[in-house]
């Protein structure tokens, strides 16, 4: 089937399309919802992390190199609404509901595209799972989630040797430091998350929102991307459990050898 692909630039999105492409389907445009543009008296800026219960938004301001990385079409829009249905299901479609931006994004896909189906990294999200279904059924597309409620270390490890190479760009757990772990990869982490899975129950997959990853390179990408300049942002500075996330003033796409 002609697929669009969600994507956060997260691990899991970008693993989710190799598992379509393995399965078959076609990829022929990419997707992402980004934190609307905002401004103060004397400029304008864009949110980095927003409180949205559907969206990754840190790492967004590396999202524009992921058309020229894999040589796809990419369909951006700004995230308008809000998380007013928190409930387990999604039955009542409000304007004001970001899962209306979804709707509004794979609207224009669709039409630009002739898309049937849509790629989506949901792993064990049901909140998450049940609005892109929702979206996916008033559009006439079919949602392809292969990594939904696959064991985690599993797939972790899976990620890792596909040759996918994510970095974390968020952490936001017990044990998590981000003075030792932000900017490395899933594989220089792998041992530490799953200490931290049998000392304090962490899902080794970041499913509890315990961080939150950027790709850099995988199979799919013609180019892959590299940092050249990265700060860190406090979010939260817990004692026990600091939250922090990495911004990329500066990027960068390098050719790669086959």
């Amino acid at each position: 089937m002609r697929t669009v692909a969600l994507i956060s630039g997260g691990k899991d999105s970008c693993y989710n399309i190799l598992q379509c492409i393995a399965a078959g389907h076609e990829i022929v445009a990419l997707a992402n919802l980004h934190p609307p543009i905002s401004s103060n008296e004397s400029n304008f800026f864009t949110l980095d992390e927003m409180d949205s219960y559907m969206y990754q938004t840190v790492g967004h301001d590396a999202i524009d190199l992921y058309s020229e990385a894999t040589g796809l079409p990419l369909y951006r829009e700004a995230i308008i609404g809000t998380s007013l249905q928190q409930g387990s299901d999604y039955t009542h479609e409000s304007p004001e509901d970001e899962v209306e931006d979804l709707y509004r994004l794979l609207s224009h896909v669709k039409e630009m595209e002739s898309i049937e189906a849509v790629s989506v990294g949901a792993i064990l999200s049901n909140y998450q799972r049940v609005r892109v279904e929702n979206v996916c059924n008033r559009l006439g597309l079919t949602s392809l989630s292969y990594l939904w409620q696959r064991d985690q270390e599993e797939l972790l490890n899976e990620m890792i040797l596909s040759g996918m190479n994510s970095i974390l760009i968020k952490v936001a757990a017990l044990g998590l430091d981000p003075k030792k772990h932000l900017g490395k990869s899933l594989q220089e982490c792998q041992h530490d998350l799953l200490k931290l899975k049998a000392k304090f129950g962490l899902n080794v997959c970041g499913e509890g929102g315990e961080y939150e990853t950027l790709t850099l390179d995988c199979p799919l990408f013609k180019k892959s991307i590299v940092v050249i300049e990265s700060e860190t942002v406090p979010h939260s500075k817990d004692p026990f459990a600091p939250v922090a996330y990495l911004k990329f003033p500066k990027l960068s796409l390098a050719h790669k050898v086959f």
